[in-house]
């Protein structure tokens, strides 16, 4: 009995030395989209590239925003070992002011998550800014 023991566990050791651990594994050419300072109403369509670098098919599961003012949008078919996508991004660019969004990319792969991050300013180059009108009143009066 002893002897029968130890030949399957040996047995057991020997599969888990030869098994392959294969996983999916994204990487992103970036993780940050800077929009720099743009237009109110400007095209607010950004793209994040990435590669499976892994040796397994990779699954996006979800990508999601902190807001609704931005959209994501993902591939919905598995990407092969090798293959390249794109994750979409659409930010409402009718609101003014600071652009500091997180979307969280959930995958098949280590790891699970990924946070991609947009920055950037949108304006209005109809309005006179703050700084422009104070300086204005200064000299006029």
């Amino acid at each position: 009995m002893k002897n029968v023991l130890v030949v399957v566990f040996v047995g057991l050791m020997s599969l888990g030395v030869f098994a392959q651990d294969t996983q999916a594994k994204i990487e992103f050419k970036t993780t940050t989209i800077d929009y720099g300072t743009i237009e109110k109403g400007s095209d607010g369509k950004r793209t994040f590239e990435f590669t499976n670098t892994g040796d397994a098919p990779l699954i996006i599961e979800n990508a999601k925003s902190t807001c609704g003012c931005t959209v994501p949008s993902w591939p919905k078919k598995p990407i092969l070992p090798g293959e390249s996508g794109e994750i979409v991004v659409k930010y409402n660019t009718s609101r003014l002011n600071k652009i500091a969004k997180t979307i969280t990319v959930t995958t098949n792969s280590n790891p699970k998550t990924i946070a991609l991050r947009i920055k950037g300013m949108v304006v209005d180059s109809n309005k006179a800014s703050v700084l422009e009108k104070k300086s204005k009143s200064l000299i006029e009066e």
